[in-house]
């Protein structure tokens, strides 16, 4: 889920272990230390960090040591990695999703490869890379989401789907992120055009817009500053099915239940996807890397630190999840190839119609 300059960060704790020649897994011309990037979400270098705890213990099964390269929202590191093909930055990418898939396929920045245990991720994932082009390794799910507490106060029920956000009694109430500057600004516009269709989401944009939708530029804009929960004065926001166990987990006070809800129907699938960088100088680190992303292992930590779902099904998620989270049995998508190809023209047209 996602913003700075770009820095490189040694992952603390993650000091090469001493090995015989026996022991050591990676080829023996290659270097000892390898570079995974990734957006500026990811956890920063701490030895407490269970995400880093657990490259910890990749460092210490294999004697590569992992350094973390911060390259920006999801966007800004695809095109320094388009830019760097061939010669790339880093060894391993972490976090391209499937809003940006078909791009970084076009522009040859991965080494296909098959990563050990990808056979038996669900299909729903690996049918997006069937030629090993990248190995998924999260997914999530953009969504509405609203201030329970507050829409009772106003006598509101909740929306239960993305039509009903024209509704009068919604007038004045979403905040929502421009797709040209946010990644669930993309996500949400990518849902009113799976479900309106071609002829007709820029329509429904126009009736939001004459509800009074307000547009900001991030998500910690709209969440932290509009949204009535964070202290704002909009109940309803675009944000994450996983947003709800989030608030129970980092409440002030102790909740049994979440503050905010989800509508389900709103909801776009991102799947995000980890890769070997083609021109590596280490291509047998960086696959071990790549094998021990989708390992139950590192996957069980996913969850509780970057809020998205793992993709192996062996992890068992926290209660908080279970009890909190949502995950839509049939979220709305895109294929990933006609994003590719409309993602320009329609956030042109979406601009026209937002600030025309």
């Amino acid at each position: 889920m996602k913003r700075g300059p770009v820095c490189l960060l040694a992952v603390l704790g993650l000091v090469l272990v001493a090995c015989s020649a026996g022991d050591a897994t990676s080829s023996a011309d290659e270097p000892d230390t390898i570079t995974l990037v990734a957006y500026d979400s990811f956890p920063a270098p701490d030895p407490e960090n269970p995400i880093h705890i657990a490259l910890a213990e990749f460092t210490a099964q294999t004697g590569i040591s992992v350094e973390i390269l911060i390259a920006g929202d999801t966007g800004t590191m695809l095109s320094k990695a388009t830019l760097t093909a061939g010669n790339p930055e880093g060894d391993v990418m972490w976090g391209i999703d499937n809003t940006f898939l078909s791009r970084g396929i076009a522009a040859q920045i991965f080494e296909p490869y098959q990563a050990a245990g990808a056979a038996d991720l669900p299909a729903e994932f690996t049918q997006l890379v069937p030629n090993g082009e990248a190995t998924p390794v999260d997914f999530g799910d953009v969504c509405v989401n609203y201030d329970i507490a507050a829409l009772e106060a106003a006598g509101i029920d909740p929306p239960a789907s993305l039509a009903d956000l024209a509704l009068p009694q919604y007038d004045g109430q979403l905040v929502v992120q421009n797709p040209a500057t946010s990644s669930p600004g993309l996500a949400f516009l990518l849902a009113t055009i799976a479900e309106f269709g071609n002829d007709g989401w820029e329509a429904y944009w126009q009736s939001l817009r004459d509800n009074d939708v307000e547009i900001v530029d991030s998500w910690t804009q709209a969440y932290y500053e509009s949204f009535s929960w964070a202290g704002g004065s909009r109940p309803l926001v675009v944000s994450y099915g996983s947003s709800p166990p989030f608030e129970v987990l980092f409440a002030a006070e102790p909740l049994d239940a979440a503050p905010t809800g989800v509508v389900e129907s709103t909801c776009f699938r991102q799947i995000e996807f980890a890769g070997v960088l083609r021109g590596t100088p280490a291509p047998s680190a960086a696959r071990q890397l790549v094998d021990f992303l989708i390992t139950e292992r590192f996957q069980r930590e996913v969850p509780l630190n970057l809020f998205v779902f793992p993709v192996n099904q062996a992890v068992v998620l926290a209660d908080e999840f279970v009890r909190h989270a949502t995950i839509p049995d049939s979220p709305l998508s895109l294929d990933p190839a006609a994003i590719e190809t409309n993602r320009s023209d329609w956030i042109d047209r979406w601009t026209a119609v937002a600030t025309g």
